[in-house]
């Protein structure tokens, strides 16, 4: 059967998906920075985190690494930007335009989804890159931390692959919120109890066993386990830390195929 007349020239008209893609990211961060709540908690309150620990506990030690705990807290709090840029900001603001009828809305233009979650992806990606080298410029002149050299590839890799897989992630959790009120609550109490299990707060290799096993088995402490070798004494050229890659990019697979199956558009009314 022959494809309506109006239809074959719309989707001719329609540009390739690249372009696409790249215009929706360029949407999402101008939503993002005229957003003051969601730049405060993905851009500065990583950065709040770095100044108190760093002042706290700084001049501590951790033997068993053989490092200050100021250059521990720097990948520690990245890995952290991240969580925030793209788990907890995609799975709070895809369920508010949600609930707010702005996804129904899109849902009927020519826009392509695959485009608008790339989108969103790529967007939350380019935040996380952009926040995780503040960090980084922030231990080194405030802290003195140390920038590794040519081990920062090491650490974009695990930003890539990181910032993929949790954007996954927080577009998986997104079907299970609710409603636009209960947004924040979820995506809070699965992200912080995340951050205690996984080390981005102090070193669990002194915790209980049971504790230790948890996060082994969650995927924010092999992407922080990616970003602090590079940091440590003796790091030296490009490292693949393949078995802590596996183990983040199967969460983001697992997380592809719920969001797949479960996203919505509308609200469940």
């Amino acid at each position: 059967m022959r494809a309506p007349a109006s239809s074959a020239a719309d989707e001719r008209q329609l540009p390739p998906l690249l372009p696409l893609v790249v215009a929706q990211a360029g949407f999402a961060l101008r939503s993002f920075r005229r957003n003051p709540p969601a730049v405060f908690f993905s851009v500065l309150l990583p950065l709040i985190f770095l100044v108190l620990f760093s002042a706290i506990f700084g001049d501590a030690r951790i033997d068993s690494r053989g490092i200050d705990l100021a250059t521990y807290y720097v990948p520690a709090i990245a890995a952290l930007a991240i969580v925030s840029t793209t788990f907890m900001n995609l799975a709070i603001s895809v369920v508010v335009r949600r609930e707010r009828g702005f996804l129904k809305r899109l849902r009927g233009t020519p826009l392509p989804p695959v485009a608008f979650v790339l989108g969103e992806v790529l967007a939350a990606c380019a935040l996380a890159v952009m926040i995780v080298a503040a960090v980084i410029a922030f231990g080194a002149v405030f802290y003195g931390v140390a920038v590794p050299g040519l081990p920062l590839v090491t650490v974009a890799i695990g930003v890539v692959f990181g910032a993929a897989a949790f954007s996954a992630m927080g577009l998986a959790l997104s079907t299970a919120i609710p409603n636009e009120n209960s947004a924040p609550a979820i995506a809070n109490a699965v992200a912080l109890p995340l951050y205690f299990v996984s080390g981005l707060f102090f070193d669990t290799s002194q915790a209980p066993g049971w504790l230790r096993t948890i996060g082994e088995v969650l995927p924010l402490e092999h992407l922080f386990e990616v970003l602090l070798g590079p940091f440590e004494p003796g790091a030296h050229g490009v490292q693949l830390p393949l078995g802590h890659l596996a183990v983040v990019t199967a969460w983001g697979a697992v997380a592809v195929v719920v969001a797949a199956r479960r996203f919505r558009w509308v609200p469940a009314r």
